[in-house]
């Protein structure tokens, strides 16, 4: 098997997220970066729901949405990023060895498409399975997914260590002249943290949606701008993986994803303007 390059050129983000796609990481999944859904027409952070060991977003139709991704750590992060089994910038089938996003130390980015330029996306969006983009390129079978392979970057070799060179006097001085070598490079830290792979992890049968499945369209054309540079990984396997599902609201209630159960209202510790005085006995 062709051992896969560690050493990739890859996109870098120039700017940080819009403001208003900014939102609190209470929705946010992952370790090594917080990563987001992000309602783009309504401006809400898509409410993520455990369920069968699977993060689940329900999605509205026909609306656009972007994927942030927040770096949470104080080094450099590569993140490949694919949705519907597709890779995001590349558009090829997607793979933890492509191309994707690097961040800077704690640099939130939304993705809001599909690179088609340095300069230009086409929007995300969701849609029916038969609209989406996969579907539309021949590649349907892993459609509502979005992943996220995060890579740490390989630490810098120590510099070499300096050699003083001793005067001609002292050198005469000595026995014979003094030699030195360079400290070897550190070892890279092993992988933390064992990630398997999307395909390795399966949810139980849920029973039939009553809607077809929403995909992600390739949408309008969007200003989006990058620039390039490059990136060692750490490690040729991603030292977190993320992965989120999503569908329509309908189809997760259906499958048990969204409860259904009533919720309790929540109590007013003031609910009346009562007068002024002292509390009465009960009747």
């Amino acid at each position: 098997m062709k051992p896969l390059p560690s050493l990739i050129r890859v996109s870098l983000l120039l700017s940080a997220a819009l403001g208003a796609l900014a939102a609190p990481a209470a929705h946010a999944v992952g370790r090594l970066a917080d990563i987001q859904v992000i309602d783009r027409d309504s401006g809400e952070t898509l409410t993520v729901y455990r369920h069968q060991g699977e993060h689940w977003v329900a999605g509205r139709p026909g609306a656009r949405y972007a994927v942030s991704v927040r770096n949470a750590s104080g080094g450099r992060v590569l993140g490949v990023v694919s949705v519907d089994g597709v890779n995001v910038i590349s558009g090829e089938t997607a793979a933890w060895h492509q191309t994707g996003y690097v961040l800077a130390p704690w640099q939130q980015h939304a993705i809001q498409g599909w690179r088609k330029s340095d300069t230009e996306v086409a929007a995300f969006h969701f849609t029916a399975n038969g609209q989406s983009y996969a579907e539309r390129t021949g590649r349907p079978a892993h459609m509502g997914v979005i992943g996220v392979a995060l890579f740490r970057e390989k630490p810098l070799p120590p510099p070499p260590a300096v050699t003083s060179w001793p005067s001609s006097r002292e050198q005469d001085a000595a026995e014979g002249p003094s030699s030195s070598s360079a400290a070897p490079a550190a070892e890279s830290e092993a992988l933390r943290d064992r990630a398997e792979p999307l395909a390795s992890r399966r949810m139980a049968p849920a029973a039939p949606a009553p809607a077809p499945r929403l995909g992600t369209g390739h949408g309008e054309r969007e200003s989006s701008v990058v620039t390039h540079t490059t990136f060692e990984r750490r490690s040729a396997r991603p030292d977190e993986l993320v992965r989120i599902r999503y569908d329509s609201r309908d189809n997760l209630i259906a499958m048990g994803v969204i409860p259904t159960l009533p919720v309790p209202p929540r109590p007013n510790p003031f609910p009346g303007g009562v007068p002024p005085g002292y509390a009465p006995d009960p009747s």
